[in-house]
């Protein structure tokens, strides 16, 4: 079919895409804030803006990323030319998740088109309002054999799992990650998974704690806290912990006032998990926050004061606008929470010394972070995004989007001018002369 081997399709289908979705801005900000109440603002910066700006670099790059690309050849093989090509998996299925129920529908979806593939989109059920706009994006873009979206719950999602795939792209929980890769695994279908986990933040004694207070708050209650990559629980030297709560407080103030009126706080996407969190508060000393409200799906920004490990809050991955604030003596306390739980997608550090963010980075495993920072890691494409061990598999954003939805073909083209007879049988007395030549190769 034409668009999985010509280039200029996937060009001019990608810039039509980009046309529409420019068109829709305003209908997918209001379906976000109907879904869940997401701020305009927080809708343009981490989803619409997000992909527009994916849509024009991969435009912008596209024939450069589909060219097949040269290798040094190996002197074993003279005399050759190498090349890698980038082919096309096939039929691609992409789960969506409902906390950024656009970008995470639509960024896959780019690279998987540009990369050549046949695909369909699994939007969130969670989300109506926001599915609803993405089927109709791609209706209007794509012909239903290139790309189909199909809405549905989670049986739907079932069912289209137990269907043959040439690559699967999920975002989600662990969980359901699991699931995924074993329904993969069913016809050795390979995956890219972007799942979650507990995600350490650490503010040493030398840290700038105002503007990490700033910060902080700002990526942790940014949709609500229900982004896989906030800060899950805050680890705080005892020396300044006193002081940095009291600026935290403040921070949430200036961000929200009262948050239960702010038009910038977005709601728990639905009861059920309301219920999960408004329960993981139960018991807990709290230091900020705590407000609950089920009609509204509302819960204000909260502090916790040193909940115990084995406390709901401390199981597993919050994802919402819940922060535990933890504090630590020394670097051996910090190991020991650390690797309590499975390597997590984000860590986070605040400190002004150097040397103790290196060996922080050096020392534990995560998909990615910042030092001084939150989040925006994310923002950069030229940085992989994914994560490691249980917070995911793969990596993707930018030209290694493109290149996780294209198997990499390596072709070796031999000359003829030349055939050196070492490596044909009879291989009698060849023996020496192939220990000598693979000794000056090395």
């Amino acid at each position: 079919m034409t668009f999985k081997t010509d280039v200029n399709y996937r060009k001019q289908t990608l810039i039509k895409l980009l046309n529409c979705v420019q068109a829709h801005e305003k209908e997918i900000t209001n379906a976000l804030y109907a879904d869940f109440k997401k701020p305009e603002f927080e809708a343009v910066l981490s989803e619409t803006a997000y992909i527009v700006s994916e849509l024009t670099h991969t435009i912008k790059n596209i024939n450069k990323w589909a060219k097949p690309r040269m290798v040094l050849p190996s002197l074993l093989n003279f005399p050759s030319t190498d090349y890698i090509y980038k082919e096309p998996y096939g039929k691609v299925l992409i789960i969506a998740p409902w906390n950024y129920p656009y970008q995470l529908a639509l960024c896959p979806l780019i690279a998987a088109v540009a990369a050549g593939n046949q695909v369909v989109v699994k939007p969130s059920e969670l989300t109506p309002n926001t599915s609803k706009i993405v089927a109709k994006i791609i209706n209007e873009v794509f012909a239903k054999s290139h790309v189909e979206c199909i809405e549905g719950d989670h049986n739907v999602a079932q069912e289209l799992l137990s269907q043959r795939w040439d690559y699967i792209f999920f975002t989600g929980s662990v969980a359901v990650g699991k699931i995924v890769a074993k329904a993969a695994a069913e016809n050795l279908t390979p995956v890219t998974l972007e799942l979650g986990g507990k995600n350490p933040c650490i503010i040493d004694e030398t840290a700038n704690l105002k503007v990490a207070a700033k910060r902080i708050v700002w990526g942790k209650f940014l949709n609500a806290g229900q982004t896989c990559i906030a800060p899950d629980y805050l680890l705080v030297s005892q020396k300044v912990k006193p002081a940095f709560i009291d600026l935290l407080k403040t921070e949430i103030t200036n961000a929200y006032g009262n948050p239960k009126d702010s038009p910038d706080f977005p709601r728990i996407i639905n009861g059920k998990n309301w219920l999960r969190l408004a329960q993981m508060l139960q018991n807990e000393k709290i230091l900020c926050g705590g407000e609950t409200n089920e009609t509204d799906f509302y819960i204000a920004p909260t502090l916790l004061d040193e909940p115990k490990p084995d406390s709901l809050v401390m199981k597993d991955e919050i994802f919402g606008p819940i922060l535990p604030i933890l504090s630590f003596k020394n670097e051996k306390e910090l190991q020991e929470i650390i690797t309590q739980y499975e390597k997590p997608l984000s860590l986070f550090i605040f400190t002004e010394n150097q040397s103790f963010a290196r060996k922080i980075i050096r020392d534990f495993s995560f998909g990615g972070g910042c030092i001084n920072d939150t989040v925006i890691h994310f923002s950069n494409s030229r940085l992989p995004f994914g994560g490691v061990g249980h917070s995911g598999i793969g990596a993707y954003h930018g030209k290694r989007s493109f290149d996780t939805f294209s198997h990499q073909k390596p072709v070796v083209k031999k000359g003829n001018w030349l055939d050196i007879p070492i490596r044909y049988a009879p291989y009698n007395g060849k023996l020496k002369n192939l220990r000598r030549l693979l000794k000056w190769l090395s």
